[in-house]
């Protein structure tokens, strides 16, 4: 239809394991927030591409970055007391994060909080659907050409949510502006879902 949505993830990934290794309780649960947009392929495959990743591990960041994701080191937070969640990230100075789509460089000092207010469950739209039924990845690959990276994992148990606060700079330092300053077109927030990733495969 010509529309697509810009999306601020922030989540906690809990005992992940890499390239097929078992999950690590330590090393592998840690924040993340991530600036992502919505895509399908010449297959008809649909995903997502992440614009940025914030986390707050550096082995994962260091192992993600030297696979062609673009993660960033940040110092994190993630709290949650009844029906009110707070993330907060703030980026460290190093490693440099990757330069923006465009190809000019992302700024170092960037800040990013968020209180979100969680309500009922809500059976899943149109919209919902759009936004969360999305079968794995898509990135470049060492020579530029596009890689999609599949996944597993049931239907995201949502509820509606209400954005208490917002003071954002990941969007802006990405490349969108002043897009933090619109009003969302949809607040979603999940307990979260098992997820398995696949290989790469071209897209």
């Amino acid at each position: 239809d010509g529309v697509t949505y810009v999306g601020l993830i922030p989540f906690w990934m809990r005992d992940i394991g890499v390239l097929g290794s078992p999950a690590v309780t330590h090393l592998g649960s840690f924040c993340e927030t991530n600036v992502r947009l919505y895509s399908v392929d010449r297959h008809g495959r649909r995903g997502v591409v992440f614009v940025t990743l914030d986390a707050s591990r550096l082995v994962p960041v260091l192992v993600a970055r030297a696979v062609g994701l673009p993660y960033v080191w940040s110092r994190m937070r993630y709290r949650r007391r009844g029906e009110h969640v707070m993330y907060t990230c703030r980026r460290l100075r190093w490693p440099a994060p990757p330069p923006r789509p465009d190809g000019t460089p992302a700024p170092r000092v960037v800040r990013s909080q968020l209180h979100v207010r969680v309500g009922a469950p809500i059976t899943s739209g149109p919209l919902e659907d759009f936004l969360t039924a999305r079968w794995g990845l898509h990135a470049a690959g060492p020579l530029g050409q596009t890689r999609f990276w599949p996944n597993e994992h049931g239907r995201w148990p949502l509820h509606r949510a209400h954005v208490d606060h917002l003071d954002d700079g990941l969007l802006a330092a990405a490349g969108f502006g002043d897009l933090a300053a619109r009003r969302p077109d949809s607040v979603l927030f999940s307990p979260g879902v098992d997820v398995r990733f696949g290989p790469r495969l071209p897209a």
